[in-house]
This record gives structure tokens, C-alpha cells and sequence, in this order.
């Protein structure tokens, strides 16, 4: 939020320096994230955090001038030349500002015209040029005529972008002064958090800092009293569903006139973000930021015609089906069954909360002028803005849940604000219809209690003192502090709650830098670790050792997404109600799927891509409202084993072998037992490349070869796709708490090779298990590094060729204890599986 110094101290006295006041905000709770200089000086070189910008105008050189007499250029249409005076003596400028063109050839202007006015040498920006670059003005000679100095628009003076014409500056401004005195600022970007938008408001803002530094606020004052017949019977209000709309006020003002607004108003506008429109309109913007409330404007008239010319009857109701609005940034809109609406009886005049319709828009003929403060159900006004895809200054603050108690305040604070910019008389009264009237709570709070949350002893009164800095009501009884909620805040809850939001308070205005540094007064709870999460973070650590890279996708995704993977329409899902895209409608039920999504953008830019993601699925469950939460691991791999470099080519393909080696040496690493890979048929795996990982009976996942038909529904090029996915849960139960570790060896192995011909539907993991078996505690390990099949074997049978490593632990093997090992494995893959012993 924008927030100019000047705006600030119409409400509050600020002495400090703008760095000391950033600070001092900032450590309230109310961020200052940059400071934008509009003609005040730079803060000196003395050390501060805050970001500051902006332009610093020169006192000497931009004053405020008079434009006595506006004369034609003899030389061009487009110019004019300026009978000025800077309060010193007179000068002739030459200036191509259009908003001069009406009074060439008036003569000596019967009211001169205020001016910001650069002499020679002076720092502006170039108007003409495309965002801020500065330049210093010269004697120049242009079209004839002599130019040293010039009068300002906006953009030169870094105000804003408007640069179509100089500013006219108001009647009063005092010719001669130094324009960074008579109009300089600072603009505050202020990060408003959700639970403080009662300061997304310049009043909100001074509260703050009269509360920090014990200055009074001063709230504006309405001086002009109602002068029109009473509002009664001329306008009626029926709210149809008030728990949406909790309150809604009416006020209204006859024979205002829609003009330029006054151009300090103009200005503080343009600072705080918003574009001046007229009057009336910047009357309701203008509130909106002074004190919270947003307002809506009716051209009254507008509505008496569309009844027919009878009384107006505002309703407020939830839009019916099919019923559509044009508003005001003249988008015809497609409204939704919980989208509430400001209505008569003709039909929708506005999206409550949001923005206005374009029929009944304030115009330049408008004269009757109803107005509108409202409260709207925030939840409600976020749905809306969601599905509408439609912010605005309004809904920012609607949404965040503004007090019913403003939106009374805010009209009669504009009617004020446009009777004075418009002219026109203030009807009598104001109508209100309230019919849910908000709960203000009432917080007991201790002096024990403060000790205990921030370590800090202060007195109920102290205590008190400190809240009704912040206007809340106290009451002291003993060392009890009873406090009532004051009626613009909506983020105090009640019980626990409320005494929690209260100790934030008290801590903001004592100051966090004023808590001393305290130990624990109370023993540490016993710290209990998170199995789950230490899983998951043992499983990154050994799959990223593996050359994987993580990724993290989107939970929510639609089941047109997944149906590329899953290829199952009926697949139920869970559903968002108010899903922020309509492309992520649903929660995902396959890691997996996403992963391929990932796969899919990245596949081109390197030769190998590896990536594997840990989260939850989400899988509804019948009779229950939350759905199944388990948590997987999905790994996809593709492209060359080894990338390219100088001193070698690239390695072969990835295929289904590469990923089994990956989900081994996973297993192998969380020392989980009895490993087996069964072949079975999958749905979206290639027939004969899928397999079932199982351990001890229990099923851990599936991988694979993605299957042709699955692969050509996403562009991941012609290299072969493995994928797989396992279950987190059934890994983290196999997992065994310790485990039994061997010393390492170191007596020398002996190396030794055999050939085995067994039948071909025999399994290598068979094999792997004879041998072992055979060879008992001395064979420490066995490599397959051949496959052979051919006419030498025979039909039906194919050769493995497996390197064995015979080791003992406590003396060197000789030959004849390597021959008895060699032969009782022979014998067993004999007995076993029939086996022969391939000699060449």
C-alpha cells in the first residue's frame, strides 16, 4: 500500500526522520518496503535498511510561480508563451502545455495561475521520454524563442506519469516558495499483512504511529451539515441473505456537481496509486483510503428511471441463474449462484464488494447522488473475486474482513468529501438497515499472563494504558485488565485466542526491541522425532547420491492432466470448490503423472534427465469426508546412461535395468531384506519390461518401461522412458530400526568365474540365491556379466556368466578351499535347477 507522509500527518504530528520512522513502523508489524522521494530531500549518508528512490527538487531552482498572461507563439500553434512571475521578478516562458491553450489571448488573467516553476539548472525528469530519465535544464533557443527554464507537469516532477499538461496548482499555493516546502511528500510502500487490514487505510497507518509515539490522532471532522430533505421514503433497503451482507448503508447528497477535483486531492490520489476520475468518484476513492471503508456511487436519478419513476428499492441477493452484469470496466460478466449482488428492482446494479455496473455509473450529468458503505461476508467476496478473476481496490479490503461499524462512518465521511469537491446539499439521516450487528469481544488478560508469553513485567494499568493507545476500552480490576475490542477491528478473536492477539499487541507497542533476552522459565517439552519426514529425507539423501534430482510439483492438478497417464475417465477425484485455475481443479492421485509432466518440459535440453519426487496422493474414500493421504516416491528416468565429453562418447540408452539398479541400491541402502522383482502386465508399462517390487511378501511398487502407447500421449522423443513408483508407508515399515554390519575383510579374495546353462524361464534372481546357498558365508559376492543364447546351449536354454568372489574373514583361501566352495555350488545348482556348467 502506498501512503504519502502528507496524508499521514492530517491525522497525527510526525517529528522523526523518514529512516527512523520506516524502522519504526517496520518493527510494528506494518513492513516498509520502499521509500519514494516526491520533492523532499534525501536522508544523509548516515547508515539505514530501507530502499529509497525518487527525486529531491532543489529549493533554489523549483518553486511555485504565477502565470499572469498566456500568449500566443509567433512562430508555432503548438506553443504558447507565459507572462510569469516567480515572486522575484518576471520572466517569459515557452511552454507547449495543452491545458494553457484556453486562456491564449485573454490578456492579463483575471485569476493567475499557480504553477511549479524549474529555473536553469534544475534536476527533472525528461516528460518525453519513456520512463524516469533525468536531465538538467539548459539555454536553449527553440522555434526563435529563447528557453532557459520551464513550468512542470507530473511526470518531471516524478509524481506521476501524467505529462499531458503543466500542474495548476491550487488558488492559495504562495508564489515565490519552494515547492519541496509548499507540496514535497514521501511515499511509504507499506506490505499490509491479511490480519492488519485495518490499517490499509492512511487513519489505520497514523493510529499506528500515534499509538508508537504517543502523539493524539486526529480524526477528520465533518463541518457541513444536511441541508436537503430527509433521505426516508425516498429510497428503501432490502437485504435477502444477511449473514452475506451483514449491514448496508445509504446516504445522499441532491445537485452535486461531477468536476475536476481540487488538485491536492488530484495529487495525493496519484501518490496513493489511483487515478483521479472527478469529484465524486474521488470522493469515494478518497474515503476509501483515508479511513478503510470502500464506497459505490449511484447517479440516483439513473435508478428513479429504471423504476418507472417510483421510489428505488436497493436489494441485496445472490445472483440467479444465468444472470449477467456489464460493470464498470465495461466487461459483460457471467455471474455465479453465490455472487452477491446490489440490486432494484430492474435487476443487478453492482457486484457487491467488488465493482460497480456500468448503467448507473456516475457521469459528468449526474446530480443526485446516492451512496453507498456496506459490509459483505469476506469468504463470500474472495469466491467472487476467484472465480470472476476480477481484483480491485475494493475487494482487496472486503476480502480481509473490514468491520461493519465503517461502513456508517465512511458515508457520512463522503458525503462530507463531496459536498466540498461538488457542491450540492446533504439529505437529512441516512438509511441503515444492520439486521446482524457484530460481536465486539471482550479479552481478560492478567499481569501473569504477559510475564509468562513475553517475559516482561508490567502493571494492569501499564497494560491497559498500552491497549488504549490502540483504542480499545479497558477496564482494570486488580492485576486484570478487561478489554473491549474497538469497532474497526476484526482480527481479535475470543478465550485463548483472544488473549493470544492481545499479547501481540502489547508486544508491538512495548516495543520488540525493548523484550529483554530471557531463558525459558518452563522445562522443554520431550522432543519426539517425525518418522514420516525423516523417511522422506533419508530416501532425497540416497536418490540424489544415486545422480537423481529432486523435483516438486503441484498438488493440484485435473483429471484431464492425469488421463494421459491413468487413461481411466470414471477415476473419481478429489474436488476444489474454488480451485485458483481452471486446469487445477482436482488433487492429484498419481505422482507419477506429474513427474512425466516435468519429463516432458525439460526433454530437450539435456542427454540424460533423471528426476524423482517424494509427496502425497490424494485417493477418495467412500462414506468419509477426507480422503487417503499416502505418501509415495516416483522416479522417472530417460536419455544416455553417461553424457558426452571429450575423452569418451555417451553410454548406451537408460533402460528397465538402470532403474532396477537405482531401486536396489535404494533398498540395499535402507538395509530392507528379501528383495524380489516379479514380472507383471500394468497398464501404462511396456509386456515384459514391468516388474513388482516385493519384500518379505509385502508389495513396495511397481516399475518399468513406459509402455508405447502411454509414451506417445506426451513429446518425450524417441529414447526408451523407465519409470516406477513406490510406497513411502511400506518402505518406512520395512526399514529396520538397526542393522548388522560386518568388519571389512582383510585377508585377499579369491576371483573365479563360471558359466551356468539352465532353462530360459529360469529367474537370475533364482540363480543369484542357488549360488549363494551353495557357496555359504564365504561367498561374499556374485556379479552376472554375460548372457549367452545360441545353437552351443541348445533350444530353450540360454548360459549366465557370473564372477564369484570367495573371501574369509580370518585367514587367505588356498586353492583346494576354493575348489570345495567351487564344487558344492556346482552340485547345488545341479540339484537345484537342473543346471549344467557351460565349459567354453
Amino acid at each position: 500500500m502506498k501512503v504519502p507522509l502528507s496524508w499521514l500527518k492530517d491525522y497525527v504530528e510526525i517529528e522523526l526522520p523518514l529512516p527512523q520512522l520506516a524502522r519504526l513502523l517496520t518493527m510494528a508489524g506494518l513492513e516498509v518496503e520502499e521509500i519514494r522521494l516526491v520533492g523532499l530531500p534525501a536522508p544523509s549518508q548516515e547508515q539505514h535498511e530501507f530502499n529509497f528512490n525518487g527525486l529531491s527538487w532543489d529549493p533554489e531552482k523549483i518553486i511555485v510561480a504565477r502565470i499572469d498572461e498566456v500568449m500566443p507563439h509567433p512562430n508555432a500553434d503548438r506553443l504558447v508563451l507565459c507572462r510569469l512571475n516567480d515572486g522575484a521578478q518576471e520572466f517569459v516562458v515557452l511552454t507547449g502545455a495543452p491545458n494553457l491553450y484556453p486562456y491564449k489571448e485573454q490578456g492579463a488573467l483575471e485569476k493567475p495561475l499557480k504553477v511549479a516553476y524549474a529555473r536553469e539548472g534544475a534536476r527533472i525528469y525528461d516528460g518525453h521520454q519513456p520512463g524516469q530519465v533525468l536531465t538538467t535544464l539548459k539555454h536553449t533557443k527553440i522555434r526563435g524563442i529563447e528557453s532557459f527554464s520551464m513550468v512542470c507537469s507530473e511526470k518531471e516532477l516524478g509524481i506521476s506519469e501524467e505529462h499531458e499538461g503543466i500542474i495548476v496548482l491550487d488558488e492559495n499555493a504562495p508564489t515565490g516558495t519552494a515547492l519541496a516546502d509548499y507540496m514535497g511528500d514521501a511515499v511509504f510502500e507499506i506490505s499490509i499483512l491479511p490480519n492488519m487490514i485495518r490499517n490499509a487505510c492512511m487513519i489505520g497507518v497514523a493510529r499506528e504511529i500515534a499509538a508508537l509515539t504517543g502523539k493524539p490522532l486526529r480524526k477528520p471532522e465533518r463541518t457541513i451539515q444536511p441541508a436537503a430533505p430527509s433521505i426516508a421514503g425516498q429510497v428503501s433497503i432490502e437485504i435477502l441473505e444477511p449473514a452475506l451482507n451483514p449491514r448496508f448503508v445509504l446516504g445522499l447528497i441532491r445537485g452535486a456537481a461531477s468536476q475536476p477535483s481540487p488538485y491536492w486531492v488530484q495529487r495525493r490520489l496519484r501518490l496513493a496509486g489511483m487515478r483521479p476520475i472527478n469529484s465524486i468518484v474521488d470522493a469515494t476513492n478518497y474515503v476509501m483510503l483515508e479511513l478503510g471503508e470502500p464506497l459505490h456511487a449511484f447517479d440516483y436519478d439513473v435508478l428513479v428511471e429504471r423504476t418507472g419513476g417510483n421510489t428505488p428499492t436497493i436489494i441485496t441477493r445472490t445472483a440467479r441463474p444465468g444472470e449477467k452484469l456489464t460493470t464498470l470496466d465495461n466487461v459483460e460478466r457471467k455471474l455465479d449462484d453465490f455472487t452477491v449482488l446490489v440490486c432494484d428492482t430492474a435487476g443487478a446494479l453492482s457486484i457487491a464488494g467488488v465493482m460497480g455496473g456500468l448503467e448507473s455509473e456516475i457521469t459528468e450529468k449526474s446530480r443526485n447522488i446516492l451512496l453507498e458503505g456496506a459490509s459483505w461476508n469476506f469468504i463470500n467476496v474472495r469466491r467472487t473475486v476467484a472465480s470472476q478473476r476480477l481484483n480491485s481496490e475494493a475487494a482487496y479490503r472486503f476480502s480481509r474482513n473490514i468491520h461493519p461499524e465503517l461502513a456508517k462512518e465512511g458515508v457520512l465521511l463522503g458525503l462530507e468529501r463531496i459536498a466540498c469537491w461538488s457542491g450540492g446539499k446533504i439529505a437529512e439521516g441516512l438509511i441503515d438497515a444492520y439486521p446482524q450487528p457484530a460481536d465486539d469481544p471482550v479479552i481478560t488478560i492478567t499481569e501473569a499472563d504477559v510475564k509468562r508469553h513475553l517475559g516482561i513485567e508490567l502493571w494492569a494499568a501499564e497494560i491497559a494504558a498500552l491497549l488504549e493507545k490502540l483504542e480499545f476500552t479497558c477496564r482494570v480490576d486488580g492485576d486484570t485488565v478487561h478489554a473491549k475490542t474497538p469497532p474497526h477491528r476484526t482480527d481479535i478473536g475470543e478465550g485463548m485466542t483472544g488473549q493470544a492477539d492481545l499479547i501481540e499487541e502489547i508486544a508491538r507497542l512495548y516495543g520488540y526491541d525493548s523484550i529483554p533476552d530471557t531463558r525459558l522459565s518452563v522445562e522443554l517439552p520431550p522432543q519426539r522425532g517425525n518418522p514420516v519426514q525423516e523417511m522422506e529425507e533419508r530416501l532425497r539423501d540416497i536418490l540424489a547420491g544415486s545422480g537423481l534430482q529432486e523435483i516438486v510439483t503441484y498438488r493440484l492438478t485435473s483429471p484431464e492432466r492425469e488421463a494421459r497417464l491413468l487413461a481411466a475417465p470414471d477415476t473419481p477425484y478429489i474436488r476444489l470448490q474454488n480451485p485458483i485455475a481452471a486446469d487445477r481443479n482436482v488433487m492429484r492421485r498419481s505422482l507419477l503423472a506429474s513427474a512425466l509432466e516435468v519429463l516432458e518440459r525439460n526433454i530437450r535440453l539435456r542427454e540424460r534427465l533423471a528426476f524423482f519426487e517424494i509427496g502425497p496422493v490424494f485417493l477418495p474414500r467412500p462414506d468419509q469426508a477426507l480422503p487417503a493421504e499416502p505418501h509415495r516416491l516416483s522416479v522417472v528416468m530417460t536419455g544416455k546412461t553417461k553424457a558426452a565429453a571429450w575423452d569418451r562418447p555417451a553410454g548406451a540408452s537408460m533402460d528397465f535395468f538402470d532403474l532396477k539398479g537405482v531401486i536396489e541400491a535404494l533398498l540395499e541402502t535402507l538395509h530392507i531384506e528379501n528383495i524380489r522383482f516379479e514380472p507383471i502386465t500394468h497398464p501404462y508399462y511396456h509386456p515384459g519390461k514391468c516388474a513388482q517390487v516385493l519384500a518379505g511378501g509385502i508389495t513396495l511398487g511397481v516399475i518399468g518401461e513406459l509402455h508405447p502407447l502411454v509414451k506417445a500421449r506426451y513429446d518425450l522423443g524417441a529414447l526408451p522412458v523407465v519409470t516406477g513408483e513406490l510406497e513411502v508407508g511400506a518402505l518406512l515399515t520395512l526399514t529396520p530400526d538397526r542393522h548388522n554390519t560386518h568388519t571389512v575383510a582383510i585377508f585377499p579374495p579369491v576371483l573365479e568365474d563360471i558359466a551356468v546353462i539352465v532353462a530360459e524361464e529360469i529367474p537370475a534372481e533364482q540363480i543369484v540365491a542357488t549360488l549363494f546357498a551353495g557357496g555359504g558365508k564365504l561367498l561374499s559376492a556374485v556379479h552376472l556379466f554375460d548372457i549367452y543364447r545360441g545353437a552351443q546351449v541348445g533350444d530353450g536354454k540360454k548360459s549366465m556368466a557370473y564372477s564369484l568372489t570367495y573371501q574369509a574373514s580370518d585367514h587367505t583361501l588356498n586353492d583346494k578351499e576354493a575348489a570345495q566352495i567351487r564344487q558344492r555350488i556346482i552340485h547345488r545348482l545341479e540339484q537345484d535347477l537342473g543346471a549344467s556348467i557351460r565349459s567354453q
